[in-house]
C-alpha cells in the first residue's frame, strides 16, 4: 500500500526555491510513497473574528482533509529574517484549529528547506521544533536536509538541477518513508 505524505512548502513565490524543492521531492519520492503537494496560497491571515463569523476558510479545511489522510507531513520551509516565513506558520496556525489539532498528534513531520544563503535553513528547521512539539507531532529527525547556495542548483523557474542534491533529497525521503507507519 502507497504511503501519503503531504507535503507544503511555506514560500508564495511562483519562481520559490522551497516551491521547486517541493516538486522535485514528489518527482523522486521512494517507491511505496507519494509526495502529494498541498497548497498554502488561498489561506488568509489568521482572524479569530473571521473564523466566529464564517467557520474554517475552504482552504483551510482543504489542508486538514488532505493532513488528515496523510502518513506523515514534509515542510519545505524558506528561511526569513532567521527565522520561520509567517505565511507558513499562519497556515500551520489555521490548520490547528477546529479539529485540526487532533490531526497533527503523533503525525510523523520532516522538515527541509532551501537559501540562498550559505546556512541553508537552519534557522528556520530549528524555529520549528517548539511548534511542532505544541502540536504533539512527531519530528522525524534521523535526516536533515538543508540546501545552501539555492541559486547554484535551481534554475530561473526554481526548478531543482543540481543531480546531487537530488540525490540527497531522493534518500532523505526513502528514509522518511520508511519511518512511516500504517500504509
Amino acid at each position: 500500500m502507497t504511503k501519503t505524505i503531504l507535503g507544503l512548502s511555506g514560500s508564495l513565490r511562483r519562481a520559490s526555491f522551497n516551491a521547486g524543492l517541493l516538486r522535485a521531492a514528489a518527482d523522486v519520492a521512494p517507491e511505496g510513497a507519494r509526495i502529494q503537494i498541498g497548497s498554502i496560497r488561498e489561506v488568509p491571515l489568521y482572524n479569530a473574528d473571521l473564523e466566529d463569523a464564517s467557520g474554517l476558510p475552504a482552504a483551510v479545511r482543504t489542508l486538514q482533509a488532505q493532513l488528515a489522510e496523510a502518513d506523515g507531513l514534509l515542510l519545505v520551509t524558506p528561511e526569513y529574517n532567521n527565522g520561520v516565513p509567517g505565511v507558513f506558520k499562519n497556515a500551520i496556525d489555521w490548520m490547528s484549529r477546529g479539529d485540526g489539532l487532533a490531526m497533527f498528534v503523533g503525525k510523523p513531520v520532516a522538515v527541509i528547506g532551501a537559501s540562498p544563503g550559505g546556512f541553508g535553513t537552519i534557522l528556520a528547521q530549528s524555529h520549528w521544533l517548539p511548534v511542532l512539539r505544541t502540536l504533539k507531532a512527531e519530528l522525524w529527525a534521523e535526516g536533515r536536509l538543508m540546501v545552501s547556495r539555492a541559486g547554484s542548483v535551481f534554475d530561473d523557474q526554481g526548478n531543482l538541477t543540481d543531480a546531487k542534491t537530488r540525490e540527497t533529497l531522493r534518500n532523505f525521503l526513502g528514509g522518511f518513508a520508511a519511518s512511516l507507519r500504517g500504509a
